[in-house]
C-alpha cells in the first residue's frame, strides 16, 4: 500500500474563520469539494502552502460544540489500508460500510484510544 497523502482536517462550524487564519499563516484554497451526506451537504476546503503542507477545514454539517481534528491519509490500496487500521484495534464510524462517492471511497477509523484517521482513496 502507497500513501498518497497525509494531512490534518478540522471539523468546525466555524470554517471561514479557521480558513481565514490558515490563508494568514500562508495557505490558499486549492479546491473545495461539496458533499452529500446523511447529515446534509459539507464543504472541505482543501488548503495548501508554499511548503506543499496541506490542511482540509471541514464545514460541518452537525452542531459540534467544539471543532475536532482528524488525520486524511489518502491511499492507492483501500482494503489494505483498512486491514492495517483494523488490525490495530481501529473501528469503522460506519460498522463495516464505506462512504462511497463518485470521486472517492472512505472510511472513518477510530484507534482505541480515540485517535481518528480518515482513510480515503480516490477514483480515477
Amino acid at each position: 500500500m502507497k500513501i498518497t497523502g497525509f494531512e490534518p482536517i478540522i471539523d468546525t462550524n466555524n470554517a471561514e474563520n479557521i480558513i481565514s487564519l490558515f490563508e494568514a499563516l500562508g495557505f490558499e484554497k486549492i479546491h473545495a469539494p461539496v458533499t452529500e451526506l446523511d447529515t446534509g451537504k459539507v464543504t472541505n476546503t482543501i488548503m495548501k502552502d508554499q511548503n506543499g503542507f496541506r490542511v482540509d477545514v471541514t464545514a460541518s454539517s452537525l452542531d459540534l460544540e467544539a471543532d475536532k481534528t482528524f488525520i486524511r491519509m489518502n491511499v492507492d490500496n483501500f482494503e489494505e489500508a483498512y486491514k492495517i487500521l483494523t488490525d490495530y484495534g481501529f473501528k469503522n464510524t460506519r460498522g463495516d460500510n464505506t462512504l462511497d462517492l463518485s470521486h472517492a471511497s472512505a472510511a472513518t477509523m477510530v484507534s482505541p484510544t480515540g485517535f481518528i484517521i480518515v482513510i480515503v482513496k480516490h477514483i480515477k
